[in-house]
Parts: C-alpha cells; structure tokens; sequence
C-alpha cells in the first residue's frame, strides 16, 4: 500500500491571498483568484511542489461557523475536513491590514486541531506591512513567515519552515536511481493482452494517469450532489442555492483500481446570460475544466427538457473533443421516465447530430438510483475515446463506401479519394487524402464520418477528419 502524502492546509479569513498561495505552490492557476471575498468556498486539493519538496495542498474557504444550515456552515465544514486530514496547517494573515479578531478566531481553531501550525504573513511588498508582520508574534504560533505569494517572495523561508514536518524517507537516501527507476516503472501501463474488436481488430492507446473526468452542467441540476455520490463523501459542499460551486474543483478519486481526477465545475449558461466579473470568471474556469479532461459527464434535470445552455455546454464539449455521456437526473421525480428519456434521445439526434449515439444514464444522485451504471458508461467511452484503427481495414471500409457512393463530381471531373489513415487517438482523428481536397463537399465528409462511425462502432464519441492532397499512389498500397 502507498505511503500516505504529506499533506498541507492552507486557512485564514477571506481576501489574505490563500488561494494565491495555493496556485504558486500548485505552479498553476488552478483556483479562481479575485477581490471578492469568500470567492473559495469548497476545499480544493493540488500536488505542490516547494524546492524539493512534494506534498498535497489543500486551499480552503475563508469562512467562519455560520448558523447550522447556512452556506457558512457548510463551507467551514469542508474547512475543518481540511484540518483533519493535513500534517501542517498554514494559518495566513494580510501583512498590510495586520492581525484582525478573524485572524485570532483562526488562531484558536488551528491550536485546537493539535496540528503544527506554520504562520504565514502574505503581502509584506512595501514598508505598510511592517507594523502588521509583528503583530503576527501576538497570535501566539511562532515567528510568521514573512511572503509575498502574488510575487513569490519567501518561498526559501517557507520551505525552511515546513521542512522539519516532512516525513524522512529513507529510500532517498539508499538508493536515489532505484527510487527514481521504482517511479517510473508504477506509471508505466499495464500491456492490453485482450484489445476490444469492433467491426475490425481494433488497436486501444494506453491511457496515462488518471482519467480526467469533468462533471457540467447549468446551476442547480445536482452536480455536485453527483460528484459527492460518487466517492462516498460530502466532498463539495450542495444545496438549493444556484451557483454554490464558483470555480472547478478537482477530487482525486479511484473507481475500481482505476484512478481518476474527478472535476465538479460552477454551472454553465448561455454566453449571453453570463454576468459579472465573478460569473465571467466562473465560466470561463468551467470550459478551461472541459478542455484539460477526456472524458464530460453533461448533468441534466429531467424536470426540464433540455435547453439551449445544455446543448451549448455538450456542443462545446465536442468541440474540445471530448467523449461526453449523459446524466438523467432527478429521474425518480417525474412520472413517466420512459416518455422523458425518448424525449431526450430525440431531441439529441435532432440537435447534437455530428455525434451519434450519445450514452444517456437516467440517475438519481440524491438517492443514487442508477448512478452505479454511471462510471462503466463513462470507462466505455474512454475507451472507445482511444481507439485507434489499423490503416489496413480502414482502406478496405474506404474502398466499400467509393463503391457505393462516390464522392460527387465538381466541374465535370471527378474527385479521387486514394487513401485514408488514422493520425491520431483522443479523440480518433483520420486524414482523407484526396485530389482535389478543397472542392470535396463538406456533406461527403459528413457521410464518411458517420458511416465509419457505424462501421467500427464508435457511437458518441467525437470524430475529426481532415482532407489532404494526395499523392497519386496510395502509399499503403502493397501490392
């Protein structure tokens, strides 16, 4: 079994740069960063990295207890599960506004959690934070560490600090290349000795790392209800209000020995709908959370029939070229699921033509009826995600599709088609290689796609092919 990861959480009231913190220990944006307080309200989790060392990180929100019920309270729930979880805890102050009764109501709770306590004095840019870096010494937790997280000053201090916690492993020191050789080896993936068939022999690129899986959706449709369901705890904070989720929050998770970094995203709406600099934000965190997965489950409320948001998120979804499956949820709340679901279907073959065959699983994240057919779909499609064809039998099916229609003739010359080959997986992309491959018809392309869909059984699965000027072989042609 592995090692439990060190594992550092950062607290403190709203707006004294936590989340700041977070993206430069993390090397990334990965959380929303804004003036408006109390922006973070989930526990968000990243690997960090800090000279040598390596540790999870978790970013809190800035809230204090509310009343039982309360956003508030739901929020500091995540707060003290941080706390519970961490080796260290960061208790960050603002430098600049000095020690506040907020600030010593977090000293108290990291005290009492019995955790070591590592006290951060952010934003000690300029002289006007002098004063507020030695009122630090009045909390009672040590010297503060003195940092600028926007600029990434006092990192060397920090890790000097944090160091003394950090577990002594003793392979570092034996042997570093074994270590190094043992790293490499566990992320190698395990050879495929039985590849599905489809149609044809079929070929499956090795996934790497763990399935990045994006939960959307517009607000209130019950994704992070899902996303809770899911790996069995109240992992995100849920509730009536629209909009509890502000930015994409990632959960590492496994589903039967296969890893996975779980995304639960703020609600999407229609560009035209969005408002504000926090919802602008909100958005746009979202469709960043749909480029970097593989795999988008699309929520949708199965009181409502399905708008043009949900067909602008599932659009946007296959645009990126992700796989995309379907959740149907609330189905335990409407009266004739079977009428909603062939709703559904054909309000998807009418409006989300270009993909074929999306994979819909009616679910009820709050009772979690059907949500264990749920992750086999997703794994479904992520597989047929990275399929990748041998040239052989694609050449044979392309040869069988310009026997029965051939491309249209254009000025009175007809376009040959000689070869196809698949460049890439995730998602398939082909290149057609044509004579003439400006004048084939955008329809033609169209065809071909969907009847190589159907051919090699590749429904709901987003399809790119491209059209090339050929040589005037076939360079796959061995006879």
């Amino acid at each position: 079994m592995p090692a439990r990861p060190f594992t550092v959480a950062i607290v403190g009231r709203p707006n004294v740069g936590k989340s700041t913190l977070f993206n430069r220990l993390v090397g990334r944006r990965a959380a929303l960063v804004d003036k408006t307080p109390g922006l973070t309200r989930d526990r968000r989790e990243g690997e960090a990295k800090l000279g040598p060392l390596r540790f999870r990180v978790f970013d809190t929100a800035g809230y204090e207890p509310g009343r039982e019920g309360s956003i508030e309270a739901r929020a500091w729930a995540q707060t003290e599960a941080a706390l519970a979880d961490a080796d260290v805890a960061l208790l960050v102050v603002d430098a600049r506004a000095g020690v506040t009764p907020a600030d010593q109501d977090f000293a108290r709770v990291v005290r009492a959690a019995r955790k070591p306590v590592v006290l951060v004095a952010n934003k000690v840019e300029g002289k006007a934070s002098d004063a507020g870096f030695y009122e630090g010494f009045s909390l009672g937790l040590g010297e503060p560490v003195a940092m600028s997280a926007e600029h990434g000053l006092g990192l060397a201090d920090l890790h000097a600090a944090l160091a003394p916690h950090v577990p002594h492993d003793p392979d570092a020191e034996k042997d570093p290349k074994q270590r190094r050789r043992r790293k490499k080896d566990a992320t190698l993936p395990p050879a495929d000795e039985s590849p599905a068939a489809a149609g044809e022999a079929r070929e499956e690129t090795a996934p790497h790392g763990p399935l990045r899986l994006a939960i959307v959706g517009k607000p209130n449709v019950g994704k992070s209800t899902l996303v809770n369901r899911l790996v069995g705890e109240q992992r995100v904070i849920t509730g009536p209000e629209p909009g509890l989720t502000r930015d994409a929050i990632a959960v590492a998770w496994e589903y039967e020995g296969q890893p996975v970094q779980l995304v639960d995203t703020a609600g999407m709406r229609r560009a035209q709908k969005v408002t504000g600099d926090l919802e602008r934000l909100s958005s746009m965190d979202s469709r960043r959370a749909i480029g970097m997965s593989e795999v988008c489950v699309l929520v949708l409320d199965a009181t409502e029939p399905m708008g043009r948001a949900d067909l602008s998120a599932a659009a946007f979804a296959i645009d990126e070229g992700r796989a995309v499956v379907i959740a149907l949820n609330k189905i335990d709340t409407v009266a004739d699921p079977k009428a909603v679901l062939r709703a559904l279907h054909d309000c998807l073959e009418d409006s989300l033509s270009q993909v074929q065959g999306v994979p819909v699983v009616p679910i009820s994240a709050l009772t979690g009826h059907g949500v264990p057919k749920l992750m086999p779909a997703v794994l479904k499609q992520y597989e047929l995600w990275n399929t990748r064809i041998p040239t052989a039998p694609l050449n044979r099916w392309l040869e069988g599709i310009l026997a029965a229609n051939p491309p249209p003739v254009v000025n009175r010359r007809r376009i040959r088609i000689r070869y196809i080959t698949q460049s890439s997986a995730r998602p398939p992309t082909f290149v057609l290689f044509a004579s003439r491959p400006g004048e084939l018809a955008d329809s033609y392309v169209r065809y071909a796609v969907n009847d190589l869909r159907a051919r090699f059984r590749l429904p709901g699965v987003p399809i790119r092919m491209s059209v090339r000027k050929s040589a005037r072989t076939n360079p796959y042609d061995k006879g």
